[in-house]
């Protein structure tokens, strides 16, 4: 463990002093737990975990000074979670932070009385995590993706960069769905548009290649992407068959441009985690999380791969281009 924690913190540029430091250090020393269904790789380079981690330090949370942190990897198999999360319970760490919803069910199921915060779960509502977002009433809170118009926009921008479009697949984990608000607001979006939706469920990652094959049976010109921890860790497989298939496609994260897709739609991810600190610190500080409101952003950015539009033979109208947070060319 120690050895991770040394790769976790080199690679996000993180303090690495021995933890005997810690018993040097005049004050109450706070221990963390941080369960993820990934592994020390992926974590130490997402850039949302270096922002959690500088805004700890930024409110004077410092591992090796007055903080440790207990990290668990599932290493991509979500089974393990239940183990990982009764561990933590176990050493009575004094809260546990989460991301995403696998890891989120998890920590709840093994404590009802650590603070829980989650970071991404998707809609905590739905998955039974909180009672309410403006009262969660439990052990849990922290940050959302879930925003009411996130879904609509994601198809308004697709439709408004490729006109002709008119059959759109949406592609989700069929472990994590879609929340029914955001299907709720695809409906209406759709109709609207003009266009004509269907989910395509992908059920674990040897169901990818049937999930590609049926959007080619439905004859999709349009595909809009769920980010979630299957999606997030396949997207380069995704998004080389949008490419391959000519079909342009709108993800939920900029990570998925990046991989070589179109276009993405979605929250400053490091800014809901760099606010996921904040929670954390006021829970160290002895707020309750159920007196702690589920945040949900109030950011947005707009990606754009020039070059894969180019790719696919699309001209994106000025209207769009003028949008984007950022492009790639």
């Amino acid at each position: 463990m120690m050895r991770r924690r040394a790769f976790i913190a080199s690679g996000l540029g993180l303090c690495t002093a021995p933890l005997v430091a810690l018993a040097q250090h005049a004050g109450k020393v706070a221990r963390i737990g941080i369960l993820v269904g990934t592994t020390p790789e992926r974590v130490a380079r997402n850039p949302r975990w270096g922002a959690f981690l500088k805004g700890l330090r930024d409110l004077g949370w410092v591992e090796g000074q007055n903080l440790v942190i207990e990290w668990r990897f599932a290493e991509g198999q979500l089974g393990r979670l239940a183990e990982l999360a009764a561990d933590l319970a176990r050493i009575r760490v004094d809260a546990i932070v989460t991301a995403p919803a696998p890891s989120a069910l998890a920590a709840q199921v093994a404590t009802r009385s650590i603070p829980i915060v989650v970071l991404d779960p998707g809609d905590p509502v739905g998955l039974g995590l909180v009672a309410s977002l403006a009262r969660p009433g439990g052990n849990i809170t922290g940050t959302t993706s879930i925003a009411p118009e996130l879904a609509a926009k994601r198809l308004a921008l697709l439709k408004e960069a490729v006109p002709a479009m008119v059959r759109v697949a949406v592609l989700a984990n069929a472990a994590i769905p879609p929340a029914e608000i955001a299907i709720r607001e695809l409906d209406a979006a759709a109709k609207v548009l003009g266009v004509q939706i269907q989910l395509v469920p992908i059920q674990g990652v040897k169901g990818i290649e049937q999930a590609f094959g049926e959007i080619a049976r439905q004859h999709a010109d349009g595909i809009v992407v769920f980010p979630d921890p299957l999606t997030f860790s396949n997207e380069v497989a995704i998004t080389s068959f949008a490419l391959k298939s000519r079909i342009p496609a709108l993800y939920g994260a900029m990570e998925f441009v990046q991989a070589g897709g179109l276009m993405s739609y979605g929250p400053s991810y490091q800014e809901m985690f760099r606010r996921g600190a904040t929670y954390v610190d006021r829970i160290l500080k002895g707020a309750k999380p159920a007196d702690l409101p589920i945040e949900q952003p109030t950011r947005f950015e707009f990606v754009l791969n020039l070059k894969t539009a180019k790719a696919l033979g699309l001209a994106i109208p000025q209207s769009v281009l003028l949008r984007a947070d950022r492009v790639i060319e």
